[in-house]
Formats: C-alpha cells, sequence, structure tokens
C-alpha cells in the first residue's frame, strides 16, 4: 500500500504509516488512540504581584504603577500549553506541545484520519 499524506507543516508530518514530530517518528500501526491535553498556566503569582502593586500605588504611585504594569505583562504572555497523547501498547506518550489550539485540532484530525484510513 502506497503512503498517503494526512497532514504536513514544518517538521510535522502524518501519514498512514508514521507520524513525524519534533524530530520523533512515531509508527502509526502502534497508536491506539490520540488525544488532546489542555495545561492552563497557573495566574496565581501574577495576580498576587498586580494585586501587591496596586497596594503600593497607594504609597508611591510610580513605583506601584511599574509593579502593576510588570504583573500585567506577565500575565499577558502566558498561553495555554496543548498537547497531543498518543496511546499505544507501550503507554501514552507526549508526541506533540504547541500553544494553537487551531493547529493541534489539524494534527489530531489528520492522525484519526490516518487511523481510519489504516483500517
Amino acid at each position: 500500500m502506497e503512503e498517503r499524506t494526512f497532514f504536513e507543516s514544518g517538521d510535522v508530518k502524518v501519514t498512514n504509516a508514521r507520524f513525524i514530530s519534533g524530530g520523533q517518528t512515531f509508527a502509526m500501526n502502534n497508536v491506539t488512540s490520540v488525544k488532546p491535553f489542555e495545561q492552563k498556566p497557573s495566574r496565581v503569582g501574577g495576580i498576587l504581584l498586580l494585586g501587591f502593586g496596586l497596594i503600593v500605588m497607594v504609597s508611591s504611585f510610580f513605583v506601584g504603577l511599574v509593579i502593576a504594569g510588570l504583573a500585567a505583562y506577565f500575565l499577558y504572555q502566558q498561553k495555554t500549553i496543548y498537547q497531543i497523547l498518543l496511546a499505544t501498547s507501550a503507554g501514552e506518550t507526549k508526541a506533540l506541545v504547541t500553544h494553537e489550539r487551531d493547529y493541534l485540532d489539524s494534527v489530531i484530525t489528520a492522525l484519526n484520519d490516518a487511523i481510519i484510513y489504516r483500517g
């Protein structure tokens, strides 16, 4: 059977025979299931720092503004991490990590199509 490509972007490629991601190659005949995993960042530290900055603003406006600004920037920079978990006979493996939900969904769709295609 000829190898059919379902998805290819950068260093990620999904075919009916293999899944290549970040220098790792997974044989599709060993993959039993694919599932997404979402890891939201902890925002507790940034919120506490923001609160501290607002309190400091009462006595020293400029210093408090700088602290609050840094806390707001820190909170803004935190992004959700999306991962693909592959279940194989050897267990579950983290196969792909990204900050883009749409990209993750595209790869998962391609992996599911490859599993269905192989029968």
